[in-house]
C-alpha cells in the first residue's frame, strides 16, 4: 500500500492519534484516582505514541516496520520496568507494567485499524484493573491469613 502525502492522510493520522489517546485515558485515568504515580498522563501517551510509531512504520518496507515495532515493544517493556518496585520482598506494580504494555498494543491496533481490538484491549485492561481488585485483595488476605497460621504453628 503506497500512501500519497497530504492533508487528508495526515488529518486521518492525527485522528487515529487522537483516538488512541482517547482508549489511553479511562485506564490513565482510573489509576490516577486510585492514587498510582502512573496515570492520567501516561497510558494515553504510551497509546499515542505506540499509535505514531506504527503510523510511521506503515510506509517503511517489512523488516524496517518490524525493527520499528520491535523498538517500539522494548521502549515500553522499559517504561513499564520502571513502574516495578521491590519493597519488604514483595514486588508492586507489575499490574502497571502490564497495562502500559498493554496500552501501546492498543495504539498499534489502532494504527492498523483495528478498532475492534483497540476497543477490547481498552475494556478488557479497564476490567482487570477495577473489577478484577477486590478479588485480588481477597485472595491475597486469605494468602497472608494461611502463612500467619503455617508459622504460629510451627513456632
Amino acid at each position: 500500500m503506497t500512501i500519497v502525502p497530504g492533508w487528508q492522510t495526515d488529518l486521518y493520522d492525527a485522528g487515529k492519534l487522537v483516538l488512541a489517546y482517547l482508549l489511553g485515558l479511562p485506564v490513565g485515568w482510573y489509576r490516577e484516582r486510585e492514587a498510582h504515580s502512573v496515570g492520567v498522563r501516561t497510558f494515553p501517551i504510551v497509546a499515542m505514541a505506540s499509535c505514531g510509531y506504527v503510523l510511521m512504520a506503515s510506509s517503511a518496507d517489512p523488516a524496517a516496520q518490524s525493527r520499528i515495532i520491535q523498538g517500539m515493544v522494548a521502549g515500553i517493556g522499559f517504561i513499564g520496568g520502571g513502574a516495578i518496585l521491590k519493597s519488604e520482598g514483595n514486588v508492586h506494580g507489575t499490574a502497571t507494567a502490564a497495562s502500559i504494555w498493554n496500552t501501546g498494543v492498543l495504539g498499534a491496533a489502532v494504527a492498523e485499524e483495528r478498532w475492534v481490538l483497540a476497543a477490547v484491549l481498552a475494556a478488557l485492561n479497564l476490567f482487570a484493573l477495577r473489577v478484577l481488585l477486590p478479588w485480588k485483595l481477597k485472595l491475597d488476605t486469605k494468602r497472608e491469613l494461611e502463612q500467619a497460621l503455617r508459622k504460629a504453628e510451627g513456632e
